[in-house]
């Protein structure tokens, strides 16, 4: 009994994939709750509190739920199979026996029918900031995974309309619960939290390439669309192009937040000359430079929340 236990926590730490969600989903709250911590008079007990309470959910929501169904659909097409599987390919729970198909996918329905029950418990006490932020975290995991939407499978759909809805509403959850407003910077850094993350997302699909093209349904990323219009060299562009939107928000910036504008001028120059300098036909150096953006990723979260 206790190794099954012990089996069973350890798959679930694995589909966890804690690096992406700490560097995505942690770094935005971070992001939007260092303002509060450095330059508010909230007591700093009720921010560690809540700081506790998000990150808690992006684990569960982010984490759990996203990546079961996830390695539920990218198993059944088969794109994991075919996958390197360095960095992407999935949390391979399924692959290396730590759990079965069935069981990913009868986790995902019943943890997402518990959720919506939540949801519908924070409605009757009149919770609504927090139905609503539970929504889109539940619309971001089923609609990036799950069919009919498949949103994953769609180029630019499932970027735009799953995981950028995803990480922008966790980006403001933090001071909206806490101001029952959302300040401009907190939108600010939210979406360009949520660009970066796109970005590093789009370098994570570039060794899945071959295998997302051999899936059934063919996996059509951002990145497969890309490679099949204009070349293998053009892989890269997805995450430039988010990279270059999240360069546009420098200009909204301004000068009310100049320091802030100059750090993000830094990081984003690095992350570009990485993803233009990359052979993207090399799946270890790939995912290599796909490790330094996800650090820059944490970074610029970090240094956007203090240089508000």
């Amino acid at each position: 009994m206790p190794n099954q236990v012990y089996a069973i926590l350890r798959g679930g730490w694995v589909l966890l994939r804690s690096i992406a969600v700490i560097s995505s989903s942690v770094a935005t709250i971070i992001s939007s709750l260092l303002p509060l911590f450095l330059y508010s008079s909230i007591s700093s007990e009720r921010l560690w509190l809540l700081f506790v309470f998000l990150t808690i959910a992006a684990f569960a929501i982010h984490g759990l739920l996203t990546h079961a169904f996830n390695d539920y659909t990218d198993h059944c097409s088969g794109t994991d199979s075919y996958s390197p599987a360095i960095l992407s390919g999935g949390s391979r729970v399924i692959q290396n026996g730590m759990f079965s198909l069935y069981a990913v996918r009868k986790l995902a329905f019943a943890f997402t029918f518990v959720l919506l029950i939540l949801a519908l418990v924070l409605a009757i006490f009149a919770q609504y900031k927090l139905v609503i932020l539970l929504l889109i975290g539940i619309w971001g995991a089923v609609s990036y995974s799950v069919s009919p939407l498949h949103l994953s499978y769609r180029p630019f759909l499932g970027e735009w309309a799953s995981l950028f809805p995803a990480i922008f509403s966790l980006g403001l959850a933090g001071p909206w619960i806490m101001l029952n407003t959302i300040p401009l910077w907190a939108i600010q850094n939210a979406i360009i939290n949520a660009l970066f993350c796109m970005a590093w997302v789009m370098v994570h699909h570039i060794p899945d390439l071959q295998a997302d093209r051999r899936a059934l349904p063919k996996k059509q990323t951002s990145v497969v669309w890309f490679v099949e219009r204009f070349g293998l060299y053009y892989a890269r562009f997805p995450a430039l192009l988010y990279f270059f939107a999240a360069a546009l928000c420098m200009l909204w910036l301004g000068f009310d937040r100049i320091w802030a504008a100059g750090f993000l001028l830094i990081m984003l120059s690095i992350a570009i000359v990485l993803v233009l300098k990359m052979d993207v036909a090399n799946h270890e150096q790939v995912s290599n430079y796909e490790k330094i953006l996800l650090f820059l990723a944490m970074l610029t979260a970090v240094g956007l929340g203090i240089l508000v």
